[in-house]
């Protein structure tokens, strides 16, 4: 049975392995090369200490994938809108683990008052975009050729989902 729970530091050395595969293995993320355990120790304390949540997939003892969500832009307008991340362990994509990771992220925004959640997915991900536009998100840009990996310029697509907030929060 799968469990979704919030990330604990005992869970970096898992996170990392999954990440590490997803970077070196698919266009889920355009970076090249693997992270040091060290960089997902930072990234993870980072997540913790700006409070964005880190929550993970686990069955039984293995964590199978992961989630989160953090800054969509640095400007300070941009405060009430957040970029999430989901990631699912080779081998257990399909099960319905990407959608268990995502209500929780969804559950935390709302409650912290943002307003606008953004998923980059790569444009071939099919899935990923079924399994976002599940939750109500929907297509709001497709970047052309705005990567380049495994020897072919990527296109990227931002699908959004808008949340019921306050129309005029505090401190805009």
């Amino acid at each position: 049975m799968i469990t979704i729970r919030p990330a604990r530091e005992a869970d970096i050395p898992a996170i990392s392995e999954i990440y590490n595969h997803i970077i070196l293995n698919t266009t889920a993320v355009y970076q090249y090369e693997a992270q040091t355990l060290e960089m997902r120790k930072a990234w993870y304390e980072a997540k913790i200490k700006d409070g964005y949540p880190v929550f993970v997939a686990e069955d039984g003892d293995a964590v199978v994938g992961l989630s989160s969500y953090g800054p969509f832009r640095a400007w300070a307008a941009y405060k009430y809108t957040v970029e999430n991340s989901v990631y699912v362990a080779e081998g257990q994509r399909g099960k319905g683990i990407g959608k268990l990771l995502i209500q929780p992220l969804i559950d935390s925004a709302r409650g912290k008052g943002l307003h606008a959640i953004i998923a980059g997915i790569d444009a071939t991900n099919n899935a990923s975009v079924k399994l976002h536009e599940s939750f109500g998100f929907v297509e709001v840009a497709h970047f052309r050729e705005v990567g380049y990996k495994f020897g072919r310029w990527l296109d990227l697509k931002f699908l959004e989902l808008v949340l019921e907030t306050p129309a005029n929060p505090v401190g805009g």
